[in-house]
């Protein structure tokens, strides 16, 4: 073990016992990750096929002012197109060229699938390839399903993220590919701690920019920084790329795992890693110690939501002493966080899936300090004293890495503090 820090190799514990819950849910759809996802990559724009009520989720989601012309919106099918009174492909294709010819900086153009898109059984795969033949090379025309039938809401970038894989040129370059959606100032921090290590080239999928595709091939090692896009990783695994198992850079400990695994990996040699990592480690300790204070012994309990339960439960656990009472998740993929998941106390109750009911009494048992859980429970649950996090908020914030760790913690501290003021 690190002087301060996680084991290089922990006892794998497969044999962990493992509630599995089928039942009623409580989650958004994968057309949210939308939000993320725009911002992201600016010259992509997403196009929804769906319905009103689609429209009304992304836009309040996004907190977009109604004469915002943001890159996202969405095509409404309406009573015709349903009934099969109208032409519903020559209408899309109608659509999507009105929208690119307002929107000459759009270079990507994403159908995104919804749940009454697959209930007519609209086929947006052949759309992107009929508008493909026309709009290649200006624009290219991507499609994924967004439907929130199946999924959790961030399955949504990795169903995108997965649908760009194909794409991506082949390379035998010897590189470093970080997968997963990052804001730019984290994607920036991240870059310079690899250039720090010597470590390059280092690519991002998404890039910036949606045209910008890093190759992939045999001599690509594969990083991920978000648990949610295990589809993608295994694509991107299929075409030749090696994943490096590592815990999440989610504080102190998590990051300083998560790049020392890819030093060790890129063949860094101790002393470099040692180097780079040890100041910024220090340094996100102390920021840390000020929140530890607050939560060391408070019990949480995560509710299945955004699959980032694992490694967040392992953050809270490790580095601010709080006490694991159940930890959900809506799909346990142990390939994804297994690394996180060995790190786990053995007395934590680990759930897969969601019987909402049954939770929720488990939670009222258990009254927990702290309940991370979507948005509409959470005020359910305060009604009835319980303190609780928005899970959402811990996807939409900045939370990766060293210098986001006392901001990640202070998310978890915000209700308590909250709570304490308003008995005060």
């Amino acid at each position: 073990m690190n002087d301060v820090g996680l084991p290089r190799s922990a006892v794998l514990r497969d044999a962990r016992p493992v509630l599995r819950e089928r039942g009623q849910r409580e989650v958004f759809c994968g057309l949210t990750s939308i939000v993320w996802l725009h911002r992201k990559m600016q010259d992509a724009f997403f196009l929804v096929v769906g319905s009103r009520t689609c429209a009304h989720l992304i836009q309040s989601a996004a907190g977009v002012m109604i004469f915002a012309e943001p890159r996202f919106g969405t095509a409404i099918l309406t009573d015709r197109d349903l009934a099969g009174l109208a032409d519903v492909n020559a209408e899309l294709d109608r659509i999507a060229l009105s929208l690119l010819a307002r929107r000459p900086d759009i270079r990507t153009l994403f159908l995104v699938g919804s749940c009454p898109s697959e209930v007519i059984k609209l086929d947006l795969a052949k759309a992107a390839e009929r508008l493909n033949a026309t709009l290649l090379p200006r624009v290219r025309v991507i499609n994924y399903s967004g439907s929130g039938i199946e999924t959790t809401f961030t399955q949504g970038e990795d169903l995108a993220l997965k649908a760009m894989v194909p794409l991506l040129p082949a390379t035998d370059a010897r590189q470093l590919l970080v997968l997963g959606c990052l804001p730019d100032i984290v994607e920036d921090q991240f870059r310079r701690i690899f250039d720090a290590l010597g470590i390059g080239p280092v690519a991002f999928l998404p890039a910036r920019h949606a045209q910008e595709l890093p190759g992939v091939g045999i001599n690509t090692l594969l990083l991920a920084a978000q648990p949610f896009n295990g589809e993608a990783l295994r694509a991107l695994a299929a075409r030749g790329a090696m994943p490096v198992a590592a815990p999440y850079p989610f504080g102190a400990l998590g990051s300083t795992a998560w790049f020392e695994a890819a030093a060790l990996a890129c063949g860094v040699e101790r002393a470099t890693i040692d180097r780079a990592l040890q100041p910024l480690q220090a340094r996100a300790m102390t920021a840390l110690a000020h929140y530890r204070q607050t939560l060391a012994g408070r019990r949480i309990f995560f509710m299945p939501d955004s699959q980032l339960e694992v490694p967040l439960a392992r953050f809270v656990s490790a580095e601010l002493g709080m006490d694991l009472t159940e930890v959900g998740t809506p799909f346990l993929d142990r390939q994804m966080v297994g690394a996180d998941l060995d790190l786990l106390p053995a007395t934590a109750t680990l759930s897969e899936g969601q019987h909402l009911e049954q939770q929720l009494a488990r939670v009222r048992a258990l009254r927990p300090d702290l309940t991370v859980c979507g948005l509409g429970l959470a005020n359910p649950l305060e009604a009835e004293g319980l303190s609780t996090k928005w899970s959402i908020e811990l996807v939409f914030s900045p939370v990766h890495g060293f210098d986001q760790a006392g901001d990640l913690a202070e998310l978890f501290a915000r209700p308590l503090n909250r709570k304490a003021r308003l008995a005060a």
